[in-house]
């Protein structure tokens, strides 16, 4: 049903039933409140021609059938094997199970491929109602994108034979992306509700050079930065999002209501922001952002440890591999700055997160996959709750602190340039019940300190109205506490890929 559910929305799309609206991909909400009508109707296929080869819209009755196709091939130097499951399908990143060389398909590289509907709809004055439904999936194998699912499936799996896994807020859900629905004014702002981006995801979108791209950007693959900690709370199925703008200062706010019932990775969340564009001289303009998330007994999932030496490094036979559950309050301030000139973006961004021990505890619930989950029940399904990671028993609260620079340059009307540096530092928050903190630097426990490091460059070049192709590279690193339990401690991953926006 899920290959079924994808195909009749890509044969329709390619049909040319219709659309009115932005074209590009769901996710990527802009930090300003959108206006509440287009300035002038897009153009409507007619004819599956046109569709293809040029910038028509697939448009009827005010709703859009809009998404991305997102094709490629790539070569990891320590990588893991394809993940038809997972939202970024290939180990982009170093991970814990990235262990050899591989090539292969590479799907989803520059941007999560999707499919939905979306529109707005006047209601009198300048204001409209408006609405977005998309799911992303996977090109090649046609399925639903399922990161927690993709963890699971990995379970109980030797360290050294697991796919490329990585936990997401895409669930497999046929709402994977966004499912919102409300009102929008030039004057009064925007407010919406139901599932929708994080302000944080908004923001990467944003103000990361690769705007949260999967195969060159960490803060986009990983999701920590988007999530003020974990990314399953990078979107929130049941919330409330405001957005207006003043002058040339916005402002927003997010509350997630409900809980793990609701499909959400939280038992509550909430976010401020606060911003502006700031003309410099000249076609100069510098735009600011700063935003306070918190989020109540957030879910991260991952697979338990097997058994490692004393530096660290993992040791065969790679298992037991449990579904781990680790809850935690988490709570992160984020600052991110662009400067626009002519062709050239300069980005940057800061971002403390705080981890801590969650307010309510969890013995058992159900993830946003539809996974069952219960404290110590190894023996029962493989998997288990960890609500001790963080500030009781010795340790104390974990901090990473993320920030990146990076830069994009149109050396043509349709040709850019894009790099990238990213960085990230973990304070040592080890110790025990017995002898509390104890300050530790290497590899020896994941509560030591450590560092992750990333630098990309890419080239993309949009040859036809819908259609770009890209190359690029990333490598990344880790180490100290970082690095415990990993087979490799760091990856070169080149990607060139094909992709189709309509």
């Amino acid at each position: 049903m899920t290959k079924l559910r994808i195909c009749t929305g890509i044969v329709l799309a390619i049909a040319g039933a219709s659309c009115a609206v932005d074209v590009r991909a769901a996710d990527i909400t802009p930090t300003k409140a959108p206006p509440a009508a287009a300035a002038s109707a897009p153009k409507p296929c007619t004819d599956g021609w046109g569709f293809i080869a040029t910038d028509c819209q697939l448009t009827w009755g005010g709703i859009t059938v809009y998404g991305t196709v997102d094709y490629g091939f790539g070569w990891q130097s320590h990588g893991a094997p394809w993940d038809m499951q997972s939202a970024v399908t290939a180990s982009y990143l170093v991970q814990k199970q990235n262990n050899r060389a591989v090539f292969g398909a590479a799907a989803n590289a520059l941007t999560n491929s999707f499919i939905g509907i979306k529109g707005t709809e006047p209601i009198g004055g300048d204001v409209s109602v408006v609405f977005a439904l998309d799911a992303g999936f996977d090109p090649y194998s046609l399925r639903l994108s399922d990161g927690p699912g993709s963890v699971a499936a990995n379970a109980g799996i030797p360290q050294n034979l697991n796919t490329a896994y990585s936990d997401s807020s895409r669930a497999g859900q046929w709402y994977n992306g966004v499912g919102y629905v409300g009102v929008s004014s030039p004057t009064y702002g925007t407010f919406t509700v139901f599932r929708q981006n994080s302000l944080t995801l908004d923001a990467v979108f944003d103000y990361d050079p690769f705007s949260a791209s999967y195969g060159f950007s960490p803060i986009g693959f990983q999701g920590i930065t988007c999530g003020g900690g974990n990314t399953e709370n990078c979107r929130n199925s049941t919330s409330l999002k405001y957005r207006v703008n003043v002058g040339p200062f916005r402002a927003a706010a997010l509350w997630q209501f409900g809980g793990y019932a609701q499909n959400n990775a939280s038992n509550g969340a909430y976010q401020f922001q606060a911003g502006g564009d700031i003309r410099t001289g000249g076609k100069g303009v510098l735009s600011v952002d700063a935003i306070y998330s918190f989020v109540r007994d957030s879910v991260a999932l991952s697979l338990g440890p097997g058994s490692n030496d004393a530096n660290g490094v993992p040791i065969p036979p790679f298992l037991p591999q449990p579904l781990t559950a680790t809850i935690s309050n988490n709570e992160a301030v984020m600052f991110v700055a662009k400067y626009t000139d002519g062709p050239l973006k300069l980005y940057a961004g800061y971002e403390h997160i705080r981890y801590g021990a969650p307010s309510n505890p969890q013995t058992a619930f159900t993830d946003i996959s539809g996974d069952f989950l219960c404290q110590n029940c190894q023996a029962f399904n493989n998997t288990t709750i960890n609500n001790t990671a963080f500030g009781v028993n010795g340790l104390g609260n974990r901090i990473m602190q993320i920030m990146w620079v990076g830069a994009k340059y149109a050396v043509t009307e349709n040709l850019d340039v894009i790099g990238g540096y990213y960085h990230y530092i973990q304070n040592s928050f080890f110790g025990t019940p017995a002898g509390g903190p104890a300050p530790c630097f290497g590899r020896e426990h994941s509560q030591c300190a450590g560092t992750f490091d990333a630098i990309s460059a890419a080239v993309d070049w949009r040859f036809a109205p819908k259609w770009d192709t890209y190359f690029g590279v990333m490598f990344t690193q880790v180490s100290g506490g970082l690095a415990n339990g990993f087979l490799q401690r760091n990856n070169i991953a080149p990607t060139v890929g094909l992709r189709f926006r309509f």
